[in-house]
């Protein structure tokens, strides 16, 4: 794969990887900079794009563009209404991050928090490998009417990078690469396997439980959709979804009403519109 860092570089070449973590040490090396450094990457494009966020899947041909730590910037938060405006999502290696920002929230009528940036620290208590389902669950909980300080840490930016304040989540492409062409599975767990592109209908159904996910917690996932679209498309019933989804990823706990709207989108997608 060709690579190069978000805000400029020379190109480099990387291979041998079968994980995100193992991709981030790769570029790292190739340019010289601690993994650490890297908090998330952008398929075939330069820009801080949420829609073209690298997942779990990357296409052969795709180009990939990494977005390294530039400047700390501290905001205080005063919450009045339940809900702060937030969708978190996390790069894979430790690094939680912010992917839209709702118009008109709390969040979006401060001007310093973008897109992007990524959260170090809440209070002064670092979520540094925390998992962005953590992190958003941590935000939630957080009481009404007492201010609270988020560190951030904002990509570094080239001078024609603007960072983005949201973005419409009906993209069905978003976190995916075009279908029929051969892609780059990444797996949390065991290697990577080469895999035809998703299908329409794969697209589709992992669209609708990623905004399921952002629905109920937060969070958008496009790798942990297309996970949970391959365990619904397994499963004859929602609560067979249910004991499935819990021994391969009971750390979430969803909500039983949660698994019930998931296996109906996968299973009766016309039904769950």
């Amino acid at each position: 794969f060709h690579t190069q860092l978000a805000h400029g570089s020379p190109t480099g070449r990387i291979e041998g990887f079968t994980n995100v973590k193992e991709l981030y040490t790769k570029i790292a090396e190739v340019f010289d900079i601690s993994p650490t450094e890297i908090l998330f990457c952008t398929l075939n494009t330069h820009k801080v794009d949420m829609q073209k966020l690298l997942g779990g899947q990357i296409g052969l041909e795709d180009f990939i563009f990494a977005h390294v730590r530039g400047e700390t910037k501290e905001v205080e938060v005063t919450k009045t209404e339940d809900a702060l405006g937030l969708t978190i999502t996390d790069n894979g290696a430790g690094y939680a991050f912010i992917k839209r920002i709702k118009e008109g929230s709390i969040i979006n009528r401060l001007q310093t928090v973008c897109v992007g940036d990524s959260i170090e620290a809440i209070n002064d208590h670092t979520i540094v490998g925390c998992r962005h389902y953590e992190v958003a669950r941590m935000l939630r909980e957080l009481p009404r009417a007492q201010p609270f300080t988020l560190r951030l840490v904002q990509p570094k930016k080239a001078f024609d990078m603007i960072g983005q304040r949201t973005r419409s989540s009906k993209s069905p492409s978003e976190g995916r690469v075009a279908s029929g062409k051969e892609t780059l599975r990444l797996r949390t767990q065991g290697p990577a396997t080469l895999e035809d592109g998703p299908s329409p209908f794969e697209e589709e159904a992992a669209r609708r439980v990623d905004d399921l996910l952002e629905s109920y917690m937060g969070i958008r996932d496009s790798e942990l959709a297309s996970t949970m679209v391959e365990a619904a498309k397994e499963s004859p019933s929602a609560a067979q979804l249910a004991r499935d989804l819990d021994s391969i990823l009971g750390e979430f706990a969803f909500p039983q009403e949660f698994v019930a709207e998931v296996w109906a989108a996968v299973c009766h997608p016309k039904e769950a519109q």
